[in-house]
């Protein structure tokens, strides 16, 4: 082990394998997605369209979660205490906002301008919430 990786210490392990476990979990997450899709069809199940509004949330979440983190991780080099936090709330606004797009399509309820209105509020709660006091 080299003088730089020992003086990063177990914190940067911790993080680089927090991140690998969760865009793993993404990755299974998207398998189950295909084979969902390709086993059943939501306009004959409606249980299916729930199963894929859970599934492609929770793996736009898990993805997500990983790469929030680790974009603010290339930008400054150095993990910060409140940096998973950040990366889990929003990775939890993109995966819910996936599975409420795809559960409004599915029931056919889904419109551009209820899509614009969703997406300007996540954006103006993430903008409130992360403004540094």
């Amino acid at each position: 082990m080299s003088r730089a990786v020992a003086r990063l210490g177990p914190v940067f392990f911790r993080d680089r394998t927090m991140s690998l476990l969760l865009l793993a979990g993404g990755v299974m997450c998207w398998a189950l997605v295909g084979w969902l899709f390709t086993t059943r069809s939501p306009t004959d199940d409606p249980d299916a369209r729930i199963l894929a509004a859970v599934l492609i949330g929770l793996a736009f979440a898990l993805t997500g979660a990983s790469l929030f983190w680790l974009a603010t991780f290339s930008c400054r080099h150095i993990a910060y205490q409140g940096d998973w936090l950040r990366a889990a709330r929003r990775a939890t606004w993109l995966g819910g906002g996936a599975a409420l797009f795809v559960l409004l399509r599915g029931q056919g309820a889904f419109s551009l301008p209820l899509a614009l209105f969703v997406v300007a509020m996540v954006l103006f709660v993430e903008v409130t919430l992360s403004i540094r006091r």
